[in-house]
Protein backbone atom coordinates (compact mmCIF):
# COMPACT_ATOMS: atom_id res chain seq x y z
CA UNK A 1 0.00 0.00 0.00
CA UNK A 2 1.35 3.56 -1.00
CA UNK A 3 1.30 5.92 2.25
CA UNK A 4 -0.28 9.11 1.74
CA UNK A 5 1.10 12.19 1.19
CA UNK A 6 0.23 14.80 3.82
CA UNK A 7 2.17 18.54 4.68
CA UNK A 8 0.83 20.54 7.06
CA UNK A 9 1.85 24.03 6.39
CA UNK A 10 1.78 27.25 8.38
CA UNK A 11 1.94 30.91 6.85
CA UNK A 12 2.26 33.49 9.29
CA UNK A 13 3.01 37.14 9.53
CA UNK A 14 1.24 40.82 10.19
CA UNK A 15 -1.89 41.66 8.72
CA UNK A 16 -1.70 43.62 5.33
CA UNK A 17 1.10 41.21 4.22
CA UNK A 18 -1.58 39.04 1.76
CA UNK A 19 -0.67 35.69 4.42
CA UNK A 20 -4.57 34.46 4.37
CA UNK A 21 -4.34 35.57 0.21
CA UNK A 22 -1.33 32.83 0.10
CA UNK A 23 -2.50 30.51 2.41
CA UNK A 24 -5.89 30.35 -0.44
CA UNK A 25 -3.56 30.54 -3.33
CA UNK A 26 -1.89 27.58 -1.75
CA UNK A 27 -5.17 25.47 -1.30
CA UNK A 28 -6.70 26.40 -4.40
CA UNK A 29 -3.74 25.18 -6.58
CA UNK A 30 -3.69 21.93 -4.29
CA UNK A 31 -6.92 21.21 -5.02
CA UNK A 32 -8.20 22.73 -8.36
CA UNK A 33 -4.66 21.80 -10.03
CA UNK A 34 -3.45 18.70 -8.45
CA UNK A 35 -6.38 17.51 -7.56
CA UNK A 36 -5.56 16.60 -3.92
CA UNK A 37 -7.12 17.58 -0.77
CA UNK A 38 -6.74 20.67 1.20
CA UNK A 39 -8.24 22.58 4.20
CA UNK A 40 -7.08 26.53 5.21
CA UNK A 41 -7.87 28.11 8.69
CA UNK A 42 -7.36 31.45 9.32
CA UNK A 43 -6.80 33.31 12.12
CA UNK A 44 -6.17 37.20 13.10
CA UNK A 45 -4.95 38.87 16.00
CA UNK A 46 -6.99 41.41 17.83
CA UNK A 47 -6.09 44.09 15.23
CA UNK A 48 -6.37 44.09 11.52
CA UNK A 49 -3.44 45.94 9.64
CA UNK A 50 -0.76 45.04 11.36
CA UNK A 51 -1.67 42.56 13.82
CA UNK A 52 -0.48 38.69 13.90
CA UNK A 53 -2.04 36.80 10.87
CA UNK A 54 -1.70 33.40 10.47
CA UNK A 55 -3.04 30.50 7.59
CA UNK A 56 -2.43 27.22 8.29
CA UNK A 57 -2.81 24.92 5.31
CA UNK A 58 -3.21 21.11 5.41
CA UNK A 59 -2.20 19.19 1.55
CA UNK A 60 -2.65 15.79 1.61
CA UNK A 61 -3.60 12.90 -1.07
CA UNK A 62 -6.16 11.41 1.60
CA UNK A 63 -9.14 12.83 3.24
CA UNK A 64 -8.77 15.36 5.94
CA UNK A 65 -10.24 14.67 9.10
CA UNK A 66 -8.87 17.66 11.72
CA UNK A 67 -8.14 20.78 9.99
CA UNK A 68 -5.58 22.67 12.95
CA UNK A 69 -2.15 22.50 12.42
CA UNK A 70 0.32 21.98 15.90
CA UNK A 71 3.71 21.05 14.34
CA UNK A 72 3.89 22.35 10.82
CA UNK A 73 5.94 20.60 8.12
CA UNK A 74 6.69 23.90 6.60
CA UNK A 75 6.95 27.17 8.50
CA UNK A 76 6.81 30.30 6.50
CA UNK A 77 7.77 33.17 8.51
CA UNK A 78 6.85 37.03 7.17
CA UNK A 79 7.66 38.90 10.71
CA UNK A 80 9.85 38.71 13.54
CA UNK A 81 6.97 38.48 15.86
CA UNK A 82 5.72 35.29 13.63
CA UNK A 83 8.98 33.18 13.85
CA UNK A 84 9.16 33.91 17.75
CA UNK A 85 5.60 32.80 18.41
CA UNK A 86 5.85 29.92 15.63
CA UNK A 87 9.28 28.59 15.82
CA UNK A 88 8.93 25.70 18.33
CA UNK A 89 5.96 24.10 16.82
CA UNK A 90 7.91 23.35 13.28
CA UNK A 91 9.06 19.64 13.53
CA UNK A 92 12.27 18.57 13.93
CA UNK A 93 12.81 17.47 10.04
CA UNK A 94 10.65 20.32 9.20
CA UNK A 95 11.71 23.60 6.14
CA UNK A 96 11.66 26.88 7.69
CA UNK A 97 11.71 29.49 5.08
CA UNK A 98 11.83 33.94 6.06
CA UNK A 99 11.80 36.87 4.75
CA UNK A 100 15.23 37.61 5.30
CA UNK A 101 15.09 41.54 6.21
CA UNK A 102 12.13 40.80 8.61
CA UNK A 103 12.48 38.01 10.48
CA UNK A 104 16.58 38.06 12.43
CA UNK A 105 17.56 35.01 13.67
CA UNK A 106 20.31 32.80 15.05
CA UNK A 107 21.78 31.62 11.73
CA UNK A 108 22.81 28.69 12.95
CA UNK A 109 19.13 27.03 12.88
CA UNK A 110 18.64 25.22 9.53
CA UNK A 111 16.25 28.01 7.12
CA UNK A 112 16.14 29.33 3.94
CA UNK A 113 15.51 33.09 3.38
CA UNK A 114 14.83 35.57 0.69
CA UNK A 115 14.51 39.63 0.93
CA UNK A 116 10.37 38.63 -0.44
CA UNK A 117 9.54 42.76 0.79
CA UNK A 118 12.79 43.85 -0.69
CA UNK A 119 12.00 42.11 -4.02
CA UNK A 120 8.83 43.16 -4.20
CA UNK A 121 9.63 46.81 -3.40
CA UNK A 122 12.17 46.35 -6.68
CA UNK A 123 9.07 45.29 -8.36
CA UNK A 124 7.17 48.10 -7.63
CA UNK A 125 4.94 46.71 -5.30
CA UNK A 126 5.42 46.15 -1.40
CA UNK A 127 2.23 43.74 -1.11
CA UNK A 128 3.64 41.41 -3.93
CA UNK A 129 5.89 40.06 -1.64
CA UNK A 130 3.17 37.26 -0.27
CA UNK A 131 3.53 36.06 -3.81
CA UNK A 132 7.13 35.90 -4.21
CA UNK A 133 7.44 34.33 -0.87
CA UNK A 134 4.67 31.43 -2.35
CA UNK A 135 7.29 31.23 -5.24
CA UNK A 136 10.15 30.66 -3.16
CA UNK A 137 8.29 28.33 -0.68
CA UNK A 138 7.31 25.96 -3.91
CA UNK A 139 10.82 26.10 -5.49
CA UNK A 140 12.56 25.07 -2.18
CA UNK A 141 9.52 22.36 -0.85
CA UNK A 142 7.95 20.92 -4.23
CA UNK A 143 4.36 21.09 -1.64
CA UNK A 144 2.62 21.65 -5.38
CA UNK A 145 3.26 22.05 -8.79
CA UNK A 146 4.09 25.45 -10.30
CA UNK A 147 1.31 25.28 -12.49
CA UNK A 148 -1.01 25.00 -10.66
CA UNK A 149 0.37 27.82 -8.27
CA UNK A 150 0.39 29.87 -11.52
CA UNK A 151 -3.69 29.17 -12.63
CA UNK A 152 -4.28 29.91 -8.67
CA UNK A 153 -2.91 33.20 -8.48
CA UNK A 154 -4.43 34.25 -12.01
CA UNK A 155 -7.79 33.68 -10.26
CA UNK A 156 -6.76 34.91 -6.61
CA UNK A 157 -5.57 38.56 -7.70
CA UNK A 158 -7.31 41.58 -8.52
CA UNK A 159 -8.30 42.06 -12.45
CA UNK A 160 -5.33 43.55 -13.98
CA UNK A 161 -2.69 42.49 -11.89
CA UNK A 162 -2.19 38.73 -12.73
CA UNK A 163 0.94 39.36 -15.05
CA UNK A 164 2.91 41.22 -12.22
CA UNK A 165 1.96 38.69 -9.74
CA UNK A 166 3.06 35.69 -12.02
CA UNK A 167 6.27 37.93 -12.81
CA UNK A 168 6.71 38.04 -8.82
CA UNK A 169 5.93 34.56 -8.18
CA UNK A 170 8.49 33.91 -10.47
CA UNK A 171 11.02 35.56 -8.67
CA UNK A 172 10.22 34.01 -5.69
CA UNK A 173 10.32 30.42 -7.61
CA UNK A 174 13.74 31.18 -9.58
CA UNK A 175 15.28 33.00 -6.73
CA UNK A 176 14.56 29.07 -4.40
CA UNK A 177 15.89 27.36 -7.32
CA UNK A 178 19.19 29.26 -7.18
CA UNK A 179 19.43 28.56 -3.88
CA UNK A 180 18.75 24.99 -4.06
CA UNK A 181 21.55 24.99 -7.13
CA UNK A 182 24.03 26.36 -4.72
CA UNK A 183 23.32 24.17 -1.84
CA UNK A 184 23.85 21.45 -4.44
CA UNK A 185 27.17 22.29 -5.52
CA UNK A 186 28.22 23.23 -2.13
CA UNK A 187 27.14 19.54 -1.02
CA UNK A 188 29.02 18.30 -3.99
CA UNK A 189 32.43 20.33 -2.91
CA UNK A 190 32.53 22.31 -5.72
CA UNK A 191 32.31 26.33 -5.65
CA UNK A 192 29.31 27.92 -5.76
CA UNK A 193 27.62 31.51 -4.44
CA UNK A 194 24.79 30.99 -2.57
CA UNK A 195 22.32 33.35 -2.93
Amino acid sequence: MVKQQRKEVIITGFGGQGIVLAGKILGMAAVLGDKRQSTLVQSYGPESRGGACCAQVIISDDTIQYPYITCPDILVCMSQSAFEKYQAQLKPEGVLLTDRDLVIMDEQKDHFSIPATRIAEDLGRKMMANIIMIGFTIAITGLISSSAVRESIKSSVPPGTDKLNLKAFSKGFDYGMAKLKGLRKKASGRSGVLI
